[in-house]
């Protein structure tokens, strides 16, 4: 049974997920190191694990060296995850065990240091098999910390060890990588003050034999977008761990009276049953724990960007958002261009009144003629950001992260405004509350278009720490626009997929995945963000072809079924759409909204993942219904079609294709096949719909046109 015990005998804690088991215990110097982490064990198995504790080696070599469940100081030579300095020049932390603190599934365990008046708790938070863990730091002196890790976490020692991580760029985020583990630390980053397009906050770990299907899979992920980082250690003994948290190097904490410092969570899971068990572990955690709204359906919306840029007027935007309802579409985003002297994007920023020369009656008139159409209605803002030539850096040029005496680097032509000053956030929330409480406003996208620069805050005692407030300004504004105003839905926007994690996620519905919309692009940049995160958060759209970012022509109904997997979106020129288009969107879109459940809430299983330029297949199952996409990319030597293997279906249950009228045998599309029917020829795709054959059969959805074919690009 889950739950957490104490083995008073042994100074050793239990924590028992639905299926794994994780234990700590206090040695004889009262420093709380690791036990076990993994396969479920008894409270006499894990006794039995502490006592296989190895003796050193040589004056070299400690075979339990990184246990501590926050390795630092003395002569652990470990990467520390807990760096402190005292004002007479002492640094590392003797522990001195408190107390301990059980409530429910939530254990609380509290040191002080031995001579300094230094306390830290550590937390652990059982979320099924997700273990939750955090650290706060306080103390009634002045502390610099220059490194707060949320925890540590040491893997079995294994024969070999391999890495699963996500990289890229702007407009290629989260490429999956699977490297094995090099002997010493890889560091993974970011020093840009969110979460980058450039890596994730997670990493997952196998012993270099998983698959989708097999192995044991372990998982760290980090609740923060901010900077952050997670070290991997591997030493010549074997012994390997991960710790992480937020913040950089050459950035410090300061802790002392009235300033405590609370690290975000770090959660680690265990798995067996691959990749694919890990992706699914993580996803039911994030819909059950994380989500603010995870019982919803996201609508399908329409975003006018593409079709207007910077050209928006009510008239214009009132007739895209009468043909999206006609194709659809529940939600109505009114991008960027709305407000100030925002005509480009060299002005206007940070001057957040509607623009009476495009909209002379205000934003009102339109907020009300979407919502008459049956539209929710949304809107663009990007409240962290200033263009310098706007009134509001004119008239304080000082709320921007800057140093004296230094330029201020422009990125798009503005700067980042420091939202851990006090006024800068008063500002913030004042004009927010009001847009959204005077128009009606349903949906905030919320953009951040550059990173972090001269990230200085003159006159502030303790400038760094604006590291650390601005991000958790930024959750509390967005927490306390929710509160305030209990329909509004928000998606995490960054340039793209600059801003997506854990931590966000607990305050917005769904994030902006990438800028790019090629379709074929978005296999790899979906399969990537899909590792961790579940398709319910991923904003998926149809746009124009050629794709504005690599120029390619992808077939619409190709461009469709990829969006489909996901959060689907319009976001082309719908207006110049050829009635062919508009009638196959129609359709498309009306089938979306058939299997959406499945897709936003269902299990996913990862048959085919995009590893070469062949066919890439993934399913959904919720409860009797699956939902099978399959997508050619390109065809090679007119090679013959393979049956596609499914999974997570009942063997014992038969399954009725309502499109095709055939049925099949679950234990035969488990271990055959389900033939597809792809034409020849790239970008060729298909939607198929099965559900479990019941004996109501005016249960089951009417049958709507199976959707399988090769459309001419364009």
């Amino acid at each position: 049974m889950a739950g957490i015990s104490f083995l008073a005998g042994h100074r050793t804690w239990v924590l028992t997920g639905d299926s794994c088991t994780y234990a700590l215990r206090l040695d004889s110097a009262d420093v709380p190191v690791h036990v076990h982490w993994g396969p479920m064990l008894s409270a006499a198995e894990v006794v039995e694990v502490t006592e296989k504790t190895l003796p050193w080696w040589d004056g070299f070599n400690d075979p339990n060296e990184g246990l501590g469940e926050l390795a630092e100081g003395g002569t652990r030579y470990w990467p520390p995850a807990l760096q402190v300095r005292f004002a007479d020049g002492a640094r590392g932390l003797e522990w001195r065990y408190r107390d301990r603190a059980i409530t429910g599934t939530h254990l609380r365990i509290a040191f002080t240091d031995r001579h300094y008046p230094l306390s830290v708790t550590l937390h652990y938070r059982l979320r099924g098999d997700v273990l939750e863990r955090w650290a706060e730091l306080s103390a009634d002196i002045d502390v610099e910390v220059l490194r707060a890790d949320s925890a540590t976490w040491a893997l079995p020692v294994s024969e070999d060890y391999r890495l699963s991580h996500v990289t890229g760029r702007w407009a290629a985020e989260t490429q999956l990588r699977r490297t094995p583990v090099p002997h010493g630390e890889t560091v993974f980053a970011s020093r840009r003050g969110i979460t980058s397009h450039h890596a994730n906050p997670w990493v997952m770990v196998d012993d270099g034999t998983a698959t989708e299907r097999h192995g044991e899979v372990y998982g760290v992920a980090l609740a923060w977008s901010g900077s952050w980082r997670l070290t991997t250690a591997r030493s010549p003994t074997g012994r390997l761990t991960v710790s992480g948290g937020f913040g950089q190097d050459g950035v410090a904490h300061r802790v002392g009276p009235g300033r405590p410092l609370t690290t975000p969570v770090s959660a680690g899971l265990y798995t067996t049953g691959g990749f694919g068990a890990a992706s699914r572990a993580w996803h039911a955690y994030v819909r059950r724990y994380v989500l603010p709204h995870p019982g919803e359906l996201r609508p399908v919306l329409y975003n006018s960007w593409e079709a207007t840029g910077f050209d928006v007027s009510e008239d214009g935007q009132l007739v895209l958002a009468e043909r999206a309802a006609a194709l659809g579409a529940e939600l109505f985003v009114l991008d960027d261009g709305w407000f100030g002297a925002r005509t480009g994007d060299h002005a206007g920023l940070g001057d957040w009144v509607v623009n009476r020369d495009r909209f002379p009656r205000g934003l009102k008139p339109l907020v009300t003629a979407v919502h008459e159409l049956g539209l929710r209605f949304g809107l663009w803002v990007e409240p962290e950001m200033v263009n310098p030539d706007s009134d509001l850096y004119r008239a304080h040029p000082e709320w921007v992260l800057h140093h004296a005496h230094r330029r201020r680097s422009e990125l798009r032509h503005q700067l980042v405004l420091n939202f851990a000053r006090p006024d800068v956030a008063a500002w913030a929330h004042g004009w927010l509350d009001r847009l959204v409480g005077e128009h009606g406003i349903d949906f905030l996208k919320w953009d951040m278009n550059r990173p972090f620069g001269e990230a200085g805050w003159p006159g502030e005692a303790d400038q760094d720490r604006l590291w650390v407030e601005h991000t958790r300004v930024v959750y509390a504004l967005m927490d306390r626009l929710r509160a305030g105003h209990p329909g509004l839905r928000i998606e995490s926007c960054a340039g793209g997929g600059g801003r997506v994690d854990l931590g966000m996620l607990a305050r917005t519905d769904q994030v902006w995945t990438s800028d790019n919309t090629d379709a074929l692009d978005r296999l790899r940049i979906q399969h990537g963000h899909g590792q961790l995160y579940p398709a319910g958060t991923m904003a998926a759209w149809v746009t124009d072809t050629p794709n504005f970012v690599t120029g390619r022509s992808v077939p619409l109904r190709f461009r469709f079924h990829v969006a489909m997997s996901g959060v689907l979106g319009l976001g082309g020129d719908i207006l110049r759409w050829p009635e062919a288009d508009l009638a196959l969107a129609r359709e498309l879109v009306a089938l979306y909204r058939d299997i959406r459940p499945v897709v936003q809430h269902g299990a996913l299983y990862r048959l085919r993942p995009p590893v070469d330029d062949g066919v890439v297949a993934l399913q959904y199952v919720l409860g009797d219904r699956a939902v099978v996409f399959a997508y050619r990319q390109a065809a090679h030597f007119n090679a013959p079609e393979r049956p596609l293997r499914l999974d997570g279906l009942d063997p014992a249950q038969r399954y009725l294709d309502p499109d095709s009228g055939i049925t099949h045998s679950g234990a035969v599309l488990l271990a055959r096949g389900l033939p597809l029917g792809l034409p020849t020829g790239d970008f060729a795709s298909t939607v198929v719909r099965l559900e479990q054959i019941r004996s109501d059969l005016s249960a089951l959805h009417s049958p709507i046109q199976r959707y399988s074919c090769l459309d001419t690009p364009g």
